[in-house]
């Protein structure tokens, strides 16, 4: 039998342990809390509940915001390393890097994702954007090699390097049927890092933010002010004024990716005075010679964006405007250069 005694110990035991754990559930609770409010170095945090992450990656900037009670950096930068140790040209470490030292490879994840929209978007552009242009970007002096520029016997040999059909996947690994053929998938991988970037921040469940890396964009929802996001379109500045940050348009978005290439900050004059642009066609093997200043695409996803952006620079205006009847999920604002040499724009 227990006695009262007893009883009132074990009651006194009890409650003890029930103290002592409701302490240390207040403990934990405030040590989640405190975590939760620690902030990584180059965040900021914002009203709303929103924080703001900055940093370098791909030899550009990124600047990313996003509503959520805790600071994701390490998580959103993981993953940009992610997409740098697969797809980036300056990583010598990189998946890419070893592809194209060799005939063939074993790829990733990424790489395959990358190199299957590629192919689409090639497909849907005759051959506009292709990602294994790099020897004649090389050439041309834009890429890791300057010098004279390419003589026309040059130009015509590193153009049967030029093409993805010279490229396969087999399973993982990707051959290569001429084992110089150089892949550099610089004109998309921003926009797919962006698109990345974005999706670890959805498994986070995060419904407002806005990523954007080197002028590439993906939003989502509504800013800190509980507004849409906007995005702002350069404009094409004179030729002295490279650094200039003058906007063309600015545009609000709630959903979807923006991606913007242009030829007004990339270029070069030769001896004779010709004005070379950065953006080369892989058919021809020339820098391009359109009135198109710069060409800003909206889609689905950043990765689509970029590299459809780049393929309307090579095309020119009158086949961009062909290609976007066809590619119904696309839209664009085109800056152009009109008959009397001023700037117009044309939104489709």
């Amino acid at each position: 039998m227990i006695t009262k005694r007893t009883k009132n110990i074990l009651r006194a035991i009890f409650l003890a342990f029930l103290i002592a754990g409701t302490t240390y559930i207040a403990y934990e609770t405030r040590k989640e809390k405190e975590a939760e409010m620690q902030l990584q170095p180059g965040s900021t945090r914002e009203e709303g509940g929103y924080i703001a992450n900055k940093g370098q990656v791909f030899n550009t900037f990124y600047h990313i915001k996003y509503q959520h009670t805790r600071d994701l950096k390490p998580e959103l930068e993981a993953e940009m390393a992610r997409v740098d140790s697969s797809l980036s040209m300056f990583n010598q470490e990189s998946t890419i890097a070893h592809i194209n030292a060799e005939a063939y490879g074993v790829t990733d994840e990424y790489l395959r994702e990358v190199l299957q929209l590629a192919k689409e978007v090639h497909a849907h552009t005759d051959g506009c954007f292709d990602p294994t242009v790099a020897p004649l970007v090389n050439a041309w002096g834009f890429g890791f090699k300057s010098g004279d520029m390419p003589t026309k016997d040059q130009v015509d040999s590193l153009l049967q390097l030029v093409g993805l059909d010279h490229v396969q996947l087999d399973g993982d690994t990707l051959r290569k049927d001429i084992p110089s053929v150089m892949l550099d998938f610089s004109a998309i991988a921003k926009g797919y890092a962006v698109d990345r970037v974005a999706q670890v921040l959805q498994t986070a469940g995060v419904e407002n933010y806005m990523v954007e890396i080197g002028g590439e964009v993906v939003v989502k929802g509504v800013n800190p002010k509980g507004k849409p996001w906007s995005v702002g379109i350069a404009k094409p500045t004179s030729e002295d004024a490279k650094d200039s940050n003058e906007l063309q348009e600015v545009i609000e978005l709630t959903e979807g990716a923006m991606a913007t290439s242009g030829n007004y900050r990339n270029f070069y004059y030769t001896a004779d005075g010709r004005k070379l642009a950065h953006t080369i066609d892989p058919r021809t093997g020339y820098p391009i010679q359109h009135s198109i200043l710069s060409a800003t695409v909206f889609a689905p996803t950043c990765a689509e964006a970029d590299a459809y952006a780049t393929a309307f620079m090579v095309m020119g205006l009158e086949k961009a405007k062909e290609v976007l009847k066809e590619q119904k999920q696309l839209k664009a604002y085109l800056i152009y250069t009109n008959q009397k040499g001023e700037l117009s724009t044309i939104s489709y």
